[in-house]
């Protein structure tokens, strides 16, 4: 026989995956929607429109951000099976940024 507490876990997290399934299902049906709206009251670009980068945009554009000598190493261990991988951590990250997005 099943512990009623666990029964009504069991139950309140179905519960709780049916709702969030049904509220992603009703976003998605709304995103359209919203774009439509929103694209309807932006004003039209004006033909004499410009852009002109700032002189930090510039350097910015031109530099990598990062070590790419170091993704390059990091790559190739990954390719030949030497650098270790948490499927837990990776699993969490992915969690993480999941909530960060519904929010």
């Amino acid at each position: 026989m099943t512990n009623p507490i666990t029964q009504w876990n069991r139950m309140a997290s179905a519960n709780s995956v049916e709702r969030q399934v049904a509220d992603r299902a009703e976003k998605a049906d709304k995103a359209p929607d919203a774009m439509a709206a929103a694209a309807t009251r932006a004003p039209a670009p004006a033909a004499d429109d410009k852009l002109e980068l700032s002189q930090a945009a510039r350097l910015s554009a031109q530099e990598p951000t990062f070590d790419r000598a170091k993704v390059d190493a990091i790559k190739q261990q990954v390719e030949q099976g030497q650098y270790p991988l948490d499927p837990r951590r990776i699993a969490e990250n992915f969690l993480a940024l999941e909530q960060m997005i519904r929010e």
